[in-house]
């Protein structure tokens, strides 16, 4: 039988009392911790196996939902909360199941049972290829039946037009069929930050920012609501 290492992210003893107890009744899941908030649990995930969350949506700190988007590879996720209102946004992350409090075992079993139909586990996520020695990171776009290399450095940012992006360098603009989120996935790890649902900048690019935009190159980029306290969190240094 798989088992699935589990952690319960919850700054209330009570709730996380009670799914700490469900927990230990179901023989595929392994209790690993508890913890009281986003950032103590973003440690816990380097330092063992997590298959699986259960993730309080008010925490303090840093909010449940902007502490998905800032996992690059997230384990599975059940949302618990007292908030319905947060259910479509929650399942936009693809979660697992949202569990409202108070939360029945027999709703909890249907929510952890919903685990074992989950496919296999994907390859891991593509990200953009490693150069070799003295070459610069680049990807290849496909534009009017051409393969267009561009080169990461010069990326200012990303705009998403549905089923397509436009990618701006200084110099100009690819258009190119592409999902955002996938292009997301390739660059996460070359300084690149999603700030809006439409919107991929540069960091190494901003010229400015405000709690409501960041500028490049003249041009002034929104930051989505959902995504403030995550942009914030990563712009601005701990000390201000």
């Amino acid at each position: 039988m798989q088992k699935y290492n589990c952690i319960i992210v919850e700054d209330e003893p009570l709730a996380a009392e009670v799914l700490q107890d469900y927990i230990i009744q179901v023989p595929f899941l392994n209790f690993k911790g508890t913890c009281s908030d986003a950032i103590y649990a973003m440690e816990l995930l380097q330092q063992q196996p997590v298959d699986l969350i259960f993730l309080d949506i008010h925490l303090p700190k840093l909010k449940g939902l902007p502490f998905i988007k800032a996992l690059k590879h997230p384990p599975q996720i059940i949302i618990t909360t007292a908030y319905q209102e947060y259910a479509l946004q929650g399942y936009e992350y693809n979660v697992v199941d949202y569990l409202l409090k108070p939360i029945e075992f027999s709703r909890f079993l249907m929510a952890v049972n919903k685990l074992k139909q989950q496919p296999a586990a994907a390859a891991p996520e593509q990200q953009a290829p490693a150069p070799r020695a003295g070459e610069r990171p680049h990807l290849f776009f496909n534009v009017s039946k051409r393969k267009v290399k561009v080169y990461l450095d010069e990326i200012l940012y990303i705009e998403s037009l549905k089923e397509y992006i436009n990618i701006f360098t200084k110099d100009k603009t690819i258009l190119t069929k592409f999902p955002l989120g996938e292009i997301e996935e390739m660059l996460a790890r070359n300084n690149f930050l999603r700030i809006h649902r439409s919107f991929i900048i540069s960091k190494d690019k901003i010229d400015a920012f405000t709690a409501t935009d960041v500028e490049i190159n003249n041009k002034s980029i929104p930051i989505g609501r959902s995504y403030k306290e995550l942009v914030m969190s990563v712009l601005t240094p701990p000390s201000w």
